[in-house]
């Protein structure tokens, strides 16, 4: 199943500096996707620098985002929290300060795994946030 997703703050204009009080949060409570909330920060259709999507998600506790894959690479900066990040069917325990280098076209997901929330700060090498078509994995959780 594909789904492109877009959200930025209708309100928002251009500029050098954004924070993530600065944008539209997304919740998602769904058997497929997962149960997190994410913004955009920056969308690279209207930010500098340009091609380049910015956005932080935040799963609780219990949150988790489904086995994925899109065309675009991605790269995840935990921010805060403890999680597992599936690639390529290969779970790897992260934690503050990893990097998470995720290929495009493969699968990868991810869980919180500790007490608490996890943060991460995800980048994508696009020209715009639709430009990233989510391909789900239909057995959901991580």
């Amino acid at each position: 199943m594909a789904h492109a997703v877009t959200t930025l703050g209708a309100d928002r204009s251009p500029g050098l500096v954004a924070t993530p009080e600065d944008c539209e949060w997304v919740v998602w409570n769904d058997p497929v996707r997962g149960r997190l909330r994410w913004c955009l920060i920056g969308d690279g259709a209207d930010t500098v620098p340009a091609a380049v999507t910015t956005g932080v998600a935040v799963l609780d506790e219990d949150g988790w985002m489904g086995r994925h894959r899109h065309s675009a690479p991605e790269i995840y900066y935990i921010h805060e929290g403890e999680a597992v990040v599936d690639v390529g069917g290969e779970a790897v325990s992260v934690g503050p300060g990893a990097v998470v280098h995720l290929p495009g076209d493969v699968e990868h997901g991810i869980r919180a795994a500790g007490n608490g929330s996890v943060r991460v700060f995800f980048v994508f090498p696009t020209a715009a946030f639709n430009d990233v078509v989510y391909h789900w994995d239909d057995e959901g959780s991580v």
